[in-house]
């Protein structure tokens, strides 16, 4: 949670001093795209934890009219792991400052909610619930997306530290020698 703290304290820092160099439009785009990206992937990841410690009473606010019991409900611990896994993976990228593979893998994730909500539609489920939840969370992941992977380059608000040469690319070092 701290890498969190520090990419959106790094962010306000940023947009407050002007470092990056860019606008104040596209500092809040940035913004926006930070503050979108954290809400979905805590929300997403409760999510997770959810199914995981109590799978039956979450699986009911998903909008399908029935699910497994028994030991197919061992489905249920799948779909919390799945959820769990994605709510981490875009923090990671966030944290590292990889905003454009950030941007990419939430257009790629819009699939998840985007195809929940038609299972829930095809399956006779609740029409307020996979329009509510699922279309309206592949829209915010979409729109996040979208923020991300129109930065121009240099827009975010992470800085970048130059990269400094390895050990091994470095000249050797001279000695002198005394006679």
């Amino acid at each position: 949670m701290s890498g969190i703290t520090s990419t959106l304290s790094t962010t306000s820092t940023a947009a407050t001093t002007g470092s990056t160099g860019s606008t104040g439009s596209s500092r809040t785009r940035t913004r926006i795209a930070d503050i979108l990206t954290v809400l979905t992937a805590l929300g997403i990841g409760y999510v997770g934890i959810s199914y995981l410690v109590a799978p039956e009473s979450t699986a009911a606010g998903f909008g399908l009219p029935e699910w497994p019991h028994g030991g197919a409900a061992a489905f249920l611990d799948l779909k919390g792991i799945r959820d769990l896994a994605s709510g981490i993976a875009p923090l990671v990228l966030l944290c590292t400052g990889r905003r454009r593979a950030l941007g990419w893998l939430l257009l790629v994730d819009v699939l998840i909610p985007a195809g929940d909500a038609l299972t829930v539609l095809t399956h006779h489920g609740s029409t307020a619930a996979a329009l509510g939840i699922h279309a309206a969370t592949a829209a915010v992941v979409a729109v996040t997306a979208g923020l991300l992977l129109t930065e121009r380059h240099g827009e975010s608000a992470r800085p970048t530290r130059p990269t400094r040469p390895s050990r091994a690319s470095r000249p050797a070092r001279q000695t002198r020698r005394t006679a």
